[in-house]
């Protein structure tokens, strides 16, 4: 295996992590047991893995990221949005 397979390999696992809780909360459309936090502080260190794979034109770095991020910015987002769930 080349580093850059295993790194797209990785990439991919970790991509997918996030998507299961994503399709529960929408479909529930309750997020009280998420801690505001964990998707937050994610998103913004996805984030800057995001912008150090860009400023050193690493594809299976910026790939790896894209996903994630899109899936702890929405979970993130939801939390706010059912955030009064528990009423």
């Amino acid at each position: 295996m080349t580093p850059t397979t295993i790194g797209l390999l990785a990439g991919a696992l970790t991509s997918v992590a996030a998507v299961p809780q994503v399709i529960k909360t929408l479909r529930t459309r309750h997020a009280r047991d998420i801690s505001i936090w964990q998707p937050l502080l994610l998103s913004l260190g996805i984030a800057l893995w995001l912008a150090y794979g860009v400023l050193i034109h690493d594809m299976p770095l910026i790939l790896a990221n894209v996903v994630p991020l899109a899936c702890n910015v929405l979970l993130t987002v939801l939390k706010l949005l059912y955030r009064d769930d528990a009423l």
